[in-house]
C-alpha cells in the first residue's frame, strides 16, 4: 500500500521562495487588515459611503457636543459644511420635535424650514415619521429615500436618531 504522506522538504529555486514569501506577506497583511475591522460592513461604504457605526458615532458625538456647547453652538458646527460633523456622504440634521429643520450639515437652507409633510419619492412622509418615532424612543434607525450629495442621485438612505430635548438629532447613511 503506497502512503499517502509527502515529504516537507521540497527544494524551491530563488524565484520560486520570493513568490511564495510575497503571497504570504499579502495573506498576512490582508488577515491584519480584516480583522483590525479596517475593510468596508457594507458595499455603499467600499464605494467611500460612511458605515452604520460612523453614523451611530457621528450622531453620538453630535449629541455630546449640544449638550456640551449649547444649542446654539451646536447647531453651527452641525450646520458647518467645513466642520467636524460632516464626513463623506454623511451629515447631520436637527429636527424639532414639530418638524422644524434647526440645523443641517448639507444645506443650511432648509434651516428654520418645517418640513414636516415633505415626502420621499414613494410618497413616505419620513420627517413625521422620525418626530413621531422620536416621541416614542430613545434612539432608533429609519429607512427612506433622500438625494445623496455627493451622487446627486435619490438613493435607500438608513437614518440613525437620537431624541435631545426637544429635537432629534440624525445622521444616516445611503445603501
Amino acid at each position: 500500500m503506497k502512503s499517502a504522506y509527502v515529504s516537507s522538504s521540497v527544494s524551491l529555486n530563488k524565484r520560486q521562495e520570493k513568490a511564495l514569501a510575497s503571497s504570504a506577506a499579502a495573506l498576512a497583511l490582508a488577515l491584519a487588515v480584516g480583522a483590525l475591522g479596517l475593510l468596508p460592513s457594507s458595499s455603499h461604504a467600499a464605494d467611500g459611503g460612511a458605515t452604520p457605526e460612523q453614523a451611530t458615532s457621528m450622531v453620538k458625538k453630535g449629541v455630546a457636543f449640544i449638550k456640551a456647547n449649547g444649542k446654539d453652538k451646536g447647531y453651527a458646527e452641525i450646520s458647518n459644511k467645513a466642520g467636524q460633523f460632516i464626513y463623506q456622504d454623511l451629515y447631520l440634521v436637527v429636527y424639532g420635535l414639530d418638524g422644524t429643520v434647526r440645523a443641517h450639515g448639507a444645506n443650511a437652507k432648509m434651516v428654520g424650514k418645517n418640513l414636516i409633510e415633505l415626502k420621499d419619492v414613494d410618497g413616505k412622509a419620513f420627517v413625521k415619521e422620525r418626530v413621531e418615532m422620536a416621541q416614542s424612543k430613545a434612539n432608533f434607525w429609519q429607512d427612506y429615500k433622500f438625494t445623496n450629495p455627493e451622487t446627486k442621485k435619490i438613493e435607500p438612505k438608513s437614518m440613525y436618531c437620537e431624541k435631545l430635548d426637544d429635537s432629534v438629532v440624525c445622521g444616516g447613511i445611503y445603501k
